[in-house]
């Protein structure tokens, strides 16, 4: 069915907003995220372009839609570069409230087929909405392409009343993981404060408040509650990450 005049022209403001943040994005040297945004906006101007029936309008967006690809794909190679090199670092970010920032939205990028061994270093893997934190996590590794076969975590003891609560729930996510062919190793210290996760692929990722980030649940949640239909609402922090082929870089 053809698109009427009306919702062409509203899907054009859309997409040259998007490329209009593209364009700044790329001024700003914050390579990574112009690129998604010249993607997105692309992929609307082709639509634009597939409902325009004006010879010379069509004329015109293709060499609109050639500029950005051509500087698009400058980006893309100069990231790849980048994270060839092993000098790749981007920083994100997330405001008070924000919605949007899943796992899966934050970390997929950094997962292929390669992944099979992972380390997170969080202090804090104790209360109940944490330890589900953790499971939503672990469940993403497990997920096609990654072939995880490892994750070692290392985290604090709650020396307090939840002590037993974070031992039986860290059993549990260790005893299903077990059930999908992947072995949790679990390691306690009372010193560690930095939060980061690693990637035998050579990705290493900081984040201030490590797999925490949501804000905690109004009410208690098993930790097989299954709350994917939920959106989640993120506390303020930062999230920074580098990349390096050489996994020596992590020491």
């Amino acid at each position: 069915m053809a698109k009427s005049g009306r919702e062409v022209d509203t899907q054009s403001v859309a997409a040259f907003t998007v490329l209009k943040r593209a364009v700044e994005l790329d001024s700003e040297s914050r390579y990574q995220q112009a690129l998604v945004c010249y993607q997105e906006g692309i992929d609307l101007l082709m639509q634009v372009l597939k409902g325009t029936k004006d010879d010379t309008k069509k004329s015109n967006l293709r060499k609109r839609i050639t500029g950005y690809m051509d500087r698009a794909e400058i980006v893309k190679k100069y990231l790849d570069q980048e994270k060839e090199d092993g000098k790749y670092h981007e920083q994100i970010k997330i405001e008070e409230n924000a919605t949007g920032f899943s796992y899966e939205s934050l970390f997929q990028k950094y997962l292929n087929e390669t992944v099979r061994e992972v380390w997170i270093q969080d202090p804090y893997i104790r209360q109940i909405h944490q330890l589900y934190n953790f499971l939503r996590f672990c469940e993403m590794l497990i997920k096609k392409p990654c072939k995880v076969k490892t994750i070692h975590l290392l985290t604090s003891l709650d020396e307090g009343s939840g002590k037993q609560q974070q031992s039986s729930g860290l059993q549990e996510i260790k005893e299903s993981l077990q059930n999908h062919g992947v072995l949790l190793e679990i390691e306690y210290s009372s010193s560690i404060h930095d939060r980061e996760i690693r990637f035998n692929n050579g990705w290493m990722i900081k984040i201030g408040r490590g797999l925490d980030y949501f804000k905690k649940p109004q009410v208690q949640v098993l930790i097989m509650l299954n709350l994917k239909s939920l959106k989640a609402v993120c506390q303020a922090f930062s999230y920074g990450n580098s990349g390096s082929q050489e996994s020596k870089c992590w020491t």
